[in-house]
């Protein structure tokens, strides 16, 4: 028996939930790699704080001309916001990865560059070890 689109509405609604919370989670992993608060991406896309957040945690959709726009706020393609999407089929972000990221934005604050290239080197290092 073939799917009619009464049953099949429910999972492909799913599945564009799952896709919105993973854009949402691209979206907040390069705001945070690039140092941005929410409050700064806001602005820079010309959103409320609130509405940001929406974004992030993919409860609001995101149209795509403002996906545009904050791709071009973050610097990346709009294609960027869904790359890997079919081979993760969880969405939230592990601990470590979630550490990554506050590192990345973190050493992205570090206003000396040499500051900054010797705790690379120290990483390089103690990755070696």
């Amino acid at each position: 028996m073939e799917n009619s689109p009464i049953q099949s509405a429910p999972r492909n609604k799913m599945r564009a939930q799952e896709i919105d919370r993973y854009v949402g989670s691209r979206i907040r992993e390069r705001r945070i790699t690039m140092g941005l608060t929410q409050q700064q991406m806001a602005e820079l896309i010309g959103v409320t704080y609130q509405q940001a957040h929406k974004y992030e945690r993919g409860i609001n959709r995101i149209a795509a001309g403002r996906l545009y726009t904050i791709g071009q706020a973050l610097g990346v393609p709009v294609s960027y916001f869904f790359e890997g999407v079919e081979q993760s089929p969880s969405y939230d972000m592990s601990p470590r990865q979630r550490m990554c990221l506050e590192l990345a934005r973190t050493f992205a604050h570090i206003p000396n560059q040499r500051h900054q290239e010797a705790l690379s080197h120290m990483a390089r290092v103690l990755a070696e070890s």
